[in-house]
């Protein structure tokens, strides 16, 4: 039993190091591309072929998705969930949750300074002042609404519910992601590059969870084996 234990945890180490070291390659490559221009016709054609099917009822309907990846809404929703996970005494939990938003936040600062990329004028509404590279709500969205449902499925039963919350998380990332570019506030490269941005950091936090999990199970089994020893003498 121990064994499969320790298994299994390696190998979901091995998959979100895998993950963090797959997205951080296509960010590097993606942003390479942006900063010599190259993504300008993919960006243009994007952005033109989706905003061709604008319709009010549809804008609306994107700017309340947009709303619900904005700063205000996940920050609120984090300190909600982290009240939760603190009340129900889950405060390792609470303490994921907290670091991989605070980083995602820091990143998403530094990244924004570090590339200078102009927005595009924006189609509904007012033009952000912020860095257009890479997209923040796409980042935010990846590292809240998908860490979320990660804990969340690990403790939901059976695998409908599994599913169903990760198609959830899913389908609101994607839609909030879309709205970005409908609403024209971000070029279509903005977007990917952010989803990338955030599994990179995604990744890296489970990696580091997965590691001191494993450093503190281990400081565990050892004072309990010396404790043994004691006893046994």
């Amino acid at each position: 039993m121990e064994k499969s234990k320790k298994a299994k945890d390696g190998f979901l180490l091995l998959v979100a190091l895998l993950i963090a070291a797959t997205a951080l390659f296509v960010f590097g490559w993606l942003a390479n591309e942006m900063l010599e221009g190259d993504t300008q016709k993919f960006d243009e054609f994007v952005r033109n072929a989706v905003h061709r099917h604008a319709a009010p009822g549809l804008t609306w309907f994107m700017q309340g998705f947009s709303f619900v990846g904005s700063v205000a809404v996940i920050t609120t929703l984090c300190v909600l969930a982290i009240a939760a996970f603190l009340y129900f005494r889950q405060a390792r939990t609470a303490a994921l949750l907290a670091m991989t938003m605070v980083g995602m936040a820091a990143l998403d600062v530094t990244l924004k300074m570090a590339f200078h990329r102009p927005r595009p004028v924006a189609y509904f509404g007012p033009t952000p002042t912020t860095y257009s590279f890479p997209s923040g709500h796409a980042m935010g969205s990846v590292c809240f609404y998908g860490v979320l449902a990660a804990i969340l499925a690990a403790r939901a039963s059976g695998r409908g519910a599994k599913w169903r919350i990760w198609m959830g998380a899913v389908l609101l990332i994607g839609l909030i992601g879309y709205s970005r570019i409908y609403l024209g506030v971000h070029y279509p490269s903005d977007v990917i590059a952010g989803y990338f941005a955030g599994a990179v950091w995604v990744g890296a936090v489970a990696s580091l969870d997965h590691i001191l999990k494993d450093g503190t199970r281990n400081v565990v089994g050892s004072g309990e084996h010396i404790k043994a020893d004691a006893v046994l003498k």
